[in-house]
């Protein structure tokens, strides 16, 4: 991916985002199978992981762990490109869904957010004892734009007692600072496009959450969203303890705190990225030796497709999986 170029049919961010997701070729056979399984989180939620099913583990057999985006789940296309490579490699894999991403809205006055690290921490020391159980090996964890900041904002406030969970991370296209990727989406086509999409499921979930718990935030002022900076004020940062929007993205950003890795950590961005501005990505300088940084002048968002017409999308997590497999 340092080297990655775009098919010349697909020129620009938003064609590099947008083509791969709704047509792009995420595997060379059937979609993958999963297995659901139901865990009660200690507040007394619920969240649904789909593992790959493979029948019985064997002894030794590494897991691949994968947090999807924003209102992502198991069936988006990177996460079903991600199950191929695992496939393939005999490696075990395991999509745990955010709260209200697995088709059924969870129970708790609560959602899902960007710096979500207590949640990722619990979802992966509990993979570490399963897989532990069944004599399982190393455990690999990678992220996809919401999930790729929050698992490195795991990482980050994980320090050393990281590397007693997962061998090594990979974030890729993640918005590492939350500010910057907030304005880019709220402006011009992005607002148009991206925000009227997340928003077309968000606001519904908003107001189902309303309705389990009556007076949790202001119907009003939720109906009146028209940008996520707006829905993060009303919704994300009350819940979930922030004072603001602006608090939450302070807070929830991975890019102030990537020297504190300590763990083999990916973090993978493309500079024409329509939800991540090139000026905030991280440099050298900003990041600690634990941190290797790949941001190829192309790919989009979570796109990177190569190929002929319609084109795939197994190139991104062959080489992220390539690399933490390295690791």
């Amino acid at each position: 991916m340092q080297t990655y170029a775009a098919p010349h049919w697909l020129p620009g961010g938003n064609l590099q985002t947008i083509w791969p997701a709704l047509y792009g070729r995420r595997t060379e056979g059937p979609a993958p199978v999963y297995r659901r399984e139901r865990w009660t989180t200690p507040d007394g939620d619920f969240i649904d992981i789909d593992f790959l099913d493979q029948g019985a583990p064997r002894k030794g057999q590494p897991l691949l762990v994968l947090f999807h985006g924003l209102e992502g789940s198991s069936r988006s296309h990177y996460a079903e490109a991600f199950a191929a490579f695992a496939a393939a490699r005999g490696m075990a894999f395991a999509v745990p869904h955010f709260r209200g991403c697995s088709g059924e809205l969870n129970l708790g006055p609560r959602a899902y957010h960007s710096g979500d690290f207590e949640e990722i921490g619990w979802i992966l020391a509990r993979l570490r004892l399963m897989h532990d159980a069944v004599g399982g090996g190393v455990l690999y964890s990678a992220g996809v734009s919401l999930g790729g900041n929050a698992l490195l904002r795991w990482a980050e406030e994980a320090g050393n007692s990281a590397g007693r969970i997962v061998r090594a991370v990979a974030a890729v296209s993640a918005p590492v600072d939350l500010a910057a990727g907030g304005r880019a989406i709220g402006r011009g086509f992005n607002k148009l496009v991206y925000t009227r999409m997340f928003l077309s499921t968000m606001k519904p979930k908003a107001l189902a959450k309303l309705a389990q718990h009556p007076g949790l935030f202001k119907r009003e002022a939720l109906l009146a969203v028209r940008d996520l900076y707006t829905f993060d004020n009303v919704f994300t940062a009350p819940l979930h303890g922030f004072r603001d929007t602006d608090d939450y993205w302070r807070r929830g950003s991975a890019k102030p705190h990537l020297s504190e890795i300590r763990i083999p950590a990916l973090v993978v961005n493309a500079a024409n990225d329509p939800f991540v501005p090139a000026h905030s990505l991280p440099r050298p300088g900003e990041v600690g030796a634990n941190v290797t940084l790949w941001q190829p002048a192309q790919g989009g968002h979570v796109g990177f497709p190569r190929g002929l017409p319609p084109g795939h999308v197994q190139a991104m997590p062959q080489a992220v999986g390539e690399w933490l497999r390295a690791h």
